[in-house]
């Protein structure tokens, strides 16, 4: 498989800025493997495609208000700061991105807030894409925690161009999420309200729960043609003995199992044992799936409609099809669905 086959005309009015002004009501497409046939509905109706004792895996992890804002210090220059990983809590080390890059060197100091509530130190900027700051603060690590939740700003993707506004910070984020370290929202989550997921259990779906924490990696674009060469950022998941037994349950009674989300996929296919069953497992994955690939747990997935060239489109092409997934894409913007993180989602399944 080649980069340029997954490359398609996109009309930009099609990406959505804003979410839906329900979860539950943004629209689904639902695309049948074995006949090609596709279908447009409202995501509430996704309650007609599982029975007792199916099964849904969810992404539980919560995203961090990962983006700063401060100055430079003697030149006061605007820079932002994204943060991307904790290296070391107790030395408040992280791994970051900052723009613009250009202007920052090792030794330079960056302040946060009136009055300069925070302060970092650049200590190393030999990361490809990033810098090393030290966070100058005296507290605890969860008083740390506090000052980034009251001075961070939800860190929606850089294709929406706004600034994040007070009704993001709930609204990219899942009504599950429960375990902090996302850097961006596990998108298909999004589009499941309290309500839905109250009915899919009185319904007998179970829900079980993985941990995989979205780097910026997921959203970066693949720069070599052979697919092969192309090397995923490593992204941090957990899956538990809860799950495992959820999933396991189901395998073997024949049940469908639904991966919500591309993450939940990845999670689940770095998991899996020699015998083709879920195994507890946690760590760090930089699996990339893309066409020709042998899904070994879930035989659904729900996903948004991605980017051209993006490696989610390429696991969803590896999933459903690449050709089908490709007609599902023009007719979709033929339809005008949204795409992207805020936008409609995509069902598929045998």
């Amino acid at each position: 498989m080649k980069l340029t086959k997954f490359k398609f005309g996109f009309n930009e009015k099609l990406l959505a800025t804003h979410p839906a002004a329900n979860r539950d009501e943004s629209r689904l497409m639902v695309v049948h493997r074995k006949t090609g046939k596709i279908l447009h509905k409202t995501f509430k109706d996704i309650l007609d495609y599982f029975e007792d004792g199916d099964v849904m895996v969810l992404n539980n992890t919560k995203v961090f208000p990962a983006r700063l804002y401060g100055n430079k210090e003697k030149t006061g220059a605007k820079i932002e700061v994204f943060l991307l990983r904790e290296l070391n809590a107790e030395s408040k080390l992280w791994d970051v991105l900052v723009d613009p890059a250009r202007k920052i060197r090792i030794g330079n100091k960056l302040y946060f807030g009136e009055d300069d509530m925070l302060v970092a130190e650049v200590i190393d900027n030999t990361t490809s894409r990033g810098r090393t700051l030290r966070f100058l603060f005296d507290g605890t690590s969860a008083e740390f925690r506090d000052v980034i939740e009251q001075l961070g700003h939800t860190p929606l993707p850089k294709y929406i161009k706004r600034k994040a506004e007070p009704a993001d910070k709930e609204r990219y984020q899942t009504v599950f999420a429960k375990i902090e370290g996302a850097v961006a929202a596990p998108t298909a989550g999004l589009h499941f309200s309290r309500e839905l997921l109250k009915r899919l259990e009185l319904k007998g779906v179970d829900l079980a729960e993985v941990t995989l924490h979205v780097g910026l990696g997921t959203f970066r674009p693949v720069e070599v043609e052979d697919l092969t060469k192309h090397k995923m950022d490593s992204e941090q998941f957990a899956v538990d003995n809860k799950a495992v037994e959820i999933v396991n349950r189901a395998l073997a009674k024949k049940k469908n199992i639904c991966a919500v989300g591309t993450t939940a996929m990845r999670a689940l296919e770095s998991s899996v044992s020699t015998m083709g069953e879920l195994k507890a497992n946690e760590g760090w994955t930089n699996k990339f799936i893309f066409p020709p690939y042998d899904f070994s747990i879930a035989n659904m997935m729900i996903t948004n409609f991605h980017m051209p060239e993006s490696t989610l489109l390429m696991m969803t092409t590896a999933f459903g099809g690449y050709d089908l997934v490709m007609e599902a894409y023009k007719v979709a913007q033929k339809e005008k669905y949204r795409f992207f993180s805020y936008g409609d989602a995509l069902l598929i399944l045998d």
